[in-house]
């Protein structure tokens, strides 16, 4: 898969739901704490299905260039062969943030 080519599918916890997007990149912030997502993929369906879900996301995305996620409400960054359905669930049981290393003194 060509450099350009990547798909990442980001999780990640957002007031008591997960969100399920698909970007195109994904990069360590220089906002410390911080991951930055950019080049979202929204699916190019057409037809008389729509899925709620994934509308609800589109719109709250739409004209986002560049989306800055704290590090400890990620659940998970996968690299995808292909796009799936954007998605939002209910968040149900427990995840633990992630340890953070104390903030570098400048």
């Amino acid at each position: 898969m060509a450099k350009d080519d990547r798909l990442y599918r980001v999780m990640f916890v957002n007031q008591d739901q997960v969100f399920e997007l698909y970007v195109k990149h994904v990069y360590q912030s220089d906002l410390w704490g911080f991951v930055e997502v950019e080049g979202f993929v929204f699916g190019n369906r057409s037809g008389l299905v729509v899925d709620p879900g994934e509308e609800k996301l589109k719109t709250k995305f739409s004209g986002v260039k560049r989306s800055f996620i704290p590090q400890n409400a990620i659940v998970r960054i996968d690299e995808v062969e292909r796009e799936g359905v954007a998605k939002i669930t209910e968040a149900k049981g427990s995840v633990a943030a992630f340890p953070m290393p104390p903030m570098p003194k400048v």
